[in-house]
């Protein structure tokens, strides 16, 4: 169960990394990073309309970022608290049941 967890944290990581690369990728008002590369605003990978595209797959990526974020975050509680459970009792709450 745990290598299916740290599994899903390596994907959520990639998924950040993935998310973050296509939003720096976006036109801003100084052309963003693509004009780093010396992209022209009419050769684009998507064609004319490149900043629709874009703006469809981050929205995508964001809805899959935040429900990633609560699925592990549920997860992850989940699991401290059955660690929790299976500590051995102290001496005061061993006093404290009897």
């Amino acid at each position: 169960m745990m290598f299916l967890f740290y599994t899903t944290i390596c994907l959520f990581l990639l998924l950040c990394a993935l998310l973050s690369g296509v939003i720096l990728l976006q036109e801003s008002k100084s052309m963003g990073l693509g004009a780093s590369f010396g992209g022209d605003t009419g050769d684009s990978l998507f064609g004319t309309s490149t900043a629709d595209v874009l703006k469809k797959i981050t929205a995508w990526l964001a809805f899959i970022f935040m429900g990633a974020c609560i699925i592990l975050s549920l997860w992850s509680a989940g699991i401290g608290h059955a660690k929790v459970k299976n500590l051995p009792l102290t001496i005061e709450q061993e006093v404290l049941k009897k």
